[in-house]
């Protein structure tokens, strides 16, 4: 007879959701990892080959949270003996004397990251493929590069059945319980355990109304757009070119950040970090192209070796927060549920340092980071009476 009863149970199998259940196992408990898609899936926010993984960050959290994720990353590319990144650097570009690049510069330079800040006849000489914008300020975050995305969903999945964890798929809970027994339902049984922790994504209000929560996630549908490169290899990861972030630039209202071609080869990754409202289940409903528009902009004037026309355009959602800082937080209502959302595009990254996060405050320990600015009570959520 299958296991019904576990100490932890863990909703939704992404990149959180798997490092937490992964850290549990790792502390001795029995764990079960649902997800309601068959795996390996792309209807949420983990898939795809590649993310940037940076410590160039606005804020200084996210700086020192970034220290010890690239321990566990390193930890765990030892456990499943597999590369999961590559350091290319991370080329910060923005408006020299803005708020927000000089923000990027002050972290970086406090936290002793090795940073290198280029002049304009610096930038020229080492980047002649990128056009520079007049008035803007560059440097190199040389920790940053690229997180190959897709393997180490895998690695961290493998590990933690490799411990003992349970992954039941294509399993959708349809009812939560609270309790000193948490009982959660799905399609194909009942489950209970000790505590739960909900890493739904995009359907975290939906699990979450199961509780009487609501928080104010919004999900977004982002284009992910790969372009082609006129000359091939000229934005190539093996030919050591970097990542880059555009602070709010050329009058953008958000970051465009890109990748060096990897997953198609002669293409690369240039995305908008933000997108049209939609529902989760709803995503493949094309309905505004802006962002399309002003990465067209972009690519025309700052990268002259790229097609300005995508040549491929992919999806990914965002659960975006009011403040696109993420929760990490114990249910207000029932302590025994810990919640960890609203990644806002930038989340994967951190997937070992917030698995290990939910982990602590499922097992009421405390925490190894000051968790301040990710409470939920920075929101003044509409709760429920209890159920």
């Amino acid at each position: 007879m299958a296991l019904s009863h576990f100490d932890c149970i863990v909703v939704g199998a992404g990149i959180q959701g798997s490092f937490a259940a992964y850290h549990l196992a790792k502390s001795n408990k029995q764990v079960l990892l649902l997800e309601q898609f068959v795996l390996p899936h792309s209807r949420g926010s983990s898939h795809g080959q590649t993310r940037i993984i940076r410590k160039a960050y606005e804020q200084e959290f996210y700086t020192r949270m970034m220290e010890e994720s690239y321990q566990l990353w390193e930890q765990l590319e030892k456990e499943a003996n597999v590369q999961l990144y590559r350091r290319t650097g991370l080329l910060v570009m923005g408006q020299e004397e803005g708020p927000d690049f000089q923000m990027y510069k002050k972290t970086l330079l406090q936290n002793g990251v090795p940073t290198e800040i280029l002049d304009p006849v610096q930038f020229a000489q080492r980047f002649p493929s990128v056009k520079r914008i007049s008035g803007d300020g560059a440097l190199i975050d040389k920790t940053a590069g690229v997180l190959f995305a897709d393997r180490a969903l895998r690695a961290v999945q493998a590990v933690f059945q490799r411990l003992g964890g349970v992954i039941r798929d294509g399993e959708k809970v349809l009812d939560i319980r609270p309790g000193s027994l948490v009982t959660v339902t799905t399609g194909r049984g009942t489950y209970s355990a000790k505590s739960l922790v909900i890493t739904a994504g995009p359907w975290t209000n939906t699990m979450l109304s199961l509780t009487g929560l609501q928080l104010p996630l919004q999900v977004r549908r982002i284009n992910v757009c790969y372009w082609r490169e006129k000359v091939p290899g000229t934005y190539g990861i093996s030919s050591q070119f970097p990542c880059f972030i555009g602070v709010k630039s050329h009058g953008a209202k958000h970051d465009i950040y890109g990748l060096p071609s990897n997953e198609y080869p002669g293409l690369m990754k240039i995305c908008y970090h933000s997108g049209s409202k939609t529902d989760a289940d709803q995503r493949d409903i094309q309905t505004s192209r802006e962002d399309i528009d002003i990465l067209s902009r972009y690519v025309s004037r700052c990268f002259p070796g790229l097609v300005s026309t995508p040549a491929i355009v992919e999806s990914c959602l965002y659960t975006v927060t009011p403040d696109s800082h993420f929760v990490l937080d114990r249910h207000p209502s029932h302590c025994n549920i810990v919640i960890g959302a609203g990644f806002s595009g930038h989340g994967f990254k951190f997937g070992p340092v917030v698995g290990k996060t939910l982990c602590e405050l499922s097992l009421n320990k405390t925490p190894s980071h000051d968790l301040s600015p990710f409470q939920i009570q920075r929101f003044q959520p509409q709760v429920k009476s209890s159920l």
